[in-house]
């Protein structure tokens, strides 16, 4: 929180602000996003919050989404418009201008005010102002502590509380993951001493299946789910055709590493999708394997220790060998793993 001073100066007065986060984004990115964005609302700034892409539906409860700005084609600009006239940018739960595409460019030429807040390694550095803490289990974690640090905790609501609380308690694994902290804890008692509802967030979150979802999750885990027991992994290959097949909407594959990494005795699991355009990874851990450091060394990806992506622009059927290929070289440590 070194610029702490330097931000909440920047903050004394109302400005253009926009918002934005990952590609594909997820609980943490868009609820951390989405909280922030009702903060400094409170503070009287003009807020502006934009996705690089669509996101699940079982996320557009947060308060904000409504106003959510989705990048397209269509309205690119549009968007570089507001990111031309932003006196300040804040860039939410992503530590590469590469994760948010094509805006990537936009915001690295933008003049406003650049303000990181990411928990993930190796941040680029292309902000203004950073709020860098690999160590924070969810970027909400970290906006929460931010608006503390600002002297406005008592600006936290139940519909901010709400958006933080969702990207907590995801990127947390529901409070299982080591990440899971004591700060994580307090903050969550005071989230619920202003009226989150918490089991209702997670039913909005975990159980809005469609029919469909479930009957491509019993697909997914019957018939494409690989287990080699020997490395201590497990992976699970998706087709576009299979991903046609079942209708599979945005956020219809999220969690589906997790399965593969429950079975006992696995510390390395991965599910690798054709996404048309690239194959897109998913890898999770346990234990000592530094998925993050497989997935830059291997597939132009990363993340955290235990939870990262990659991708790679070969076919599926050759992202897959080279994957199985891999796991001979990282036996020792996938044996040694605890």
């Amino acid at each position: 929180m070194h610029d702490i001073n330097a931000l909440k100066e920047l903050l004394r007065e109302p400005k253009e602000v926009m918002i934005t986060t990952h590609h594909k984004p997820d609980a943490d990115a868009l609820g951390s996003s989405l909280g922030l964005a009702g903060y400094l609302k409170k503070l009287g700034h003009r807020v502006t919050v934009i996705t690089p892409s669509d996101y699940p539906s079982f996320l557009t409860w947060m308060e904000g989404n409504d106003d959510v700005l989705v990048y397209s084609e269509k309205n690119d600009a549009l968007v570089q418009r507001i990111i031309s006239e932003s006196q300040m940018i804040f860039c939410l739960d992503f530590s590469n201008l590469s994760r948010i595409h094509d805006m990537g460019d936009y915001i690295r030429n933008a003049k406003g005010t650049k303000v990181l807040i990411d928990h993930h390694l190796q941040p680029e550095d292309f902000a203004d102002l950073d709020f860098s803490n690999p160590q924070a289990a969810a970027t909400a974690e970290l906006v929460y502590d931010l608006i503390k640090a600002l002297g406005d905790g008592d600006k936290i609501d139940t519909g901010i509380g709400e958006c933080l609380y969702a990207g907590i308690m995801t990127d947390t694994g529901s409070f299982r993951h080591p990440s899971t902290s004591k700060n994580v804890h307090l903050i969550i008692a005071d989230l619920l001493h202003i009226g989150v509802n918490t089991s209702n967030i997670h039913r909005l979150i975990y159980d809005s299946s469609t029919e469909l979802r479930l009957r491509f999750l019993g697909y997914a885990l019957k018939d494409k789910l690989v287990v080699r027991p020997e490395y201590r992994t497990a992976y699970i290959a998706i087709t576009a055709e299979e991903l046609k097949a079942y209708d599979s909407k945005t956020g219809d594959t999220e969690g589906l590493v997790n399965f593969a990494l429950s079975i006992e005795g696995i510390v390395f699991a991965a599910v690798i999708i054709d996404r048309v355009q690239a194959v897109k990874m998913s890898f999770r851990s346990v234990g000592n394997f530094s998925v993050n450091e497989f997935a830059r060394a291997n597939f132009n990806g990363g993340g955290h220790k235990n939870a990262a992506g990659g991708m790679s622009l070969d076919t599926l059927e050759n992202t897959v060998a080279k994957f199985e290929s891999l796991l001979p070289q990282y036996e020792e440590q996938l044996q040694a793993s605890c």
